[in-house]
Order: C-alpha cells, then structure tokens, then sequence
C-alpha cells in the first residue's frame, strides 16, 4: 500500500516539470532493495493519472542492484537479493549495504507542444489580468 503515495509524489513531480505539455515516458530508477513493487506502482498510477497531462503515459522502471562493501577488504560488488552472507571475494563477513535502496524519477519525455487546454488556460489568465 505505499506504493500509492509515492506514485503521488511521482506524478506530482512529473506533472510539474511537464510545465503544460503531455507526458510520454516517465523514466524511473528502481533500487533493487526499495521494496517498490513495479506492478503496484503502474496500478496506482493508472487511477491517480486519469485526467491529467500523464494519462496513458509510459513508467519506465530501470532497476539498480544493491551495492555491498566488504569492511575488511574494501571492495565494492554490486548485488541481487538475496544479499549475500560474506564478501565474496575475500569471504569477510563485516559488509555494508551502500546502493540499492533509491527510487528517483530519472527524466521524463514530453511532446513538444503544450497542451491545448493549458493554453486556453492561460490565455483567459492573461485575458483576465489586462
């Protein structure tokens, strides 16, 4: 169920960076150890984008491994769950988690012209202050 607050939070960021025009693509990135599930966030997103610039735009979900460091030997591995149990490379078991954990909207692709109801908005706006 969290998933939908943070969809709110990437459709705001996108809508707003948009600055009026339709959204194509969104473009995510997804740490492996977030614990965002991918399918729950188009299903939210689905709902809360009906009517606005992102209606039928594209979530596109890029995935990052976690990132462990070994404390004993100082190397950095990237990792797919299930995290492993000791540094494999020296077999050290003092590791740390350094990446994986994010979830950030990457960029967003939008058409080039700006929404007609945008304009039409701004022009009654501009109309009505002269």
């Amino acid at each position: 169920m969290h998933e939908m607050p943070i969809t709110e939070g990437i459709l705001k960021i996108a809508t707003d960076a948009a600055s009026g025009r339709r959204i194509k693509v969104i473009h995510l990135l997804v740490g492996d150890l977030s614990s965002i599930v991918d399918d729950s966030v188009q299903f939210y997103f689905d709902i809360l984008s009906k009517g606005t610039l992102a209606e039928a735009a594209v979530l596109d979900f890029q995935r990052r491994a976690a990132t462990v460091k070994c404390l004993d030997c100082g190397i950095s591995v990237d990792v797919r769950p299930p995290l492993p149990g000791a540094c494999p490379h020296c077999r050290g078991l003092r590791m740390q988690v350094t990446g994986g954990r994010e979830l950030r909207v990457v960029s967003i692709e939008v058409d080039d012209d700006r929404n007609p109801d945008s304009e039409t908005h701004s022009k009654r706006e501009r109309r009505s202050s002269s």
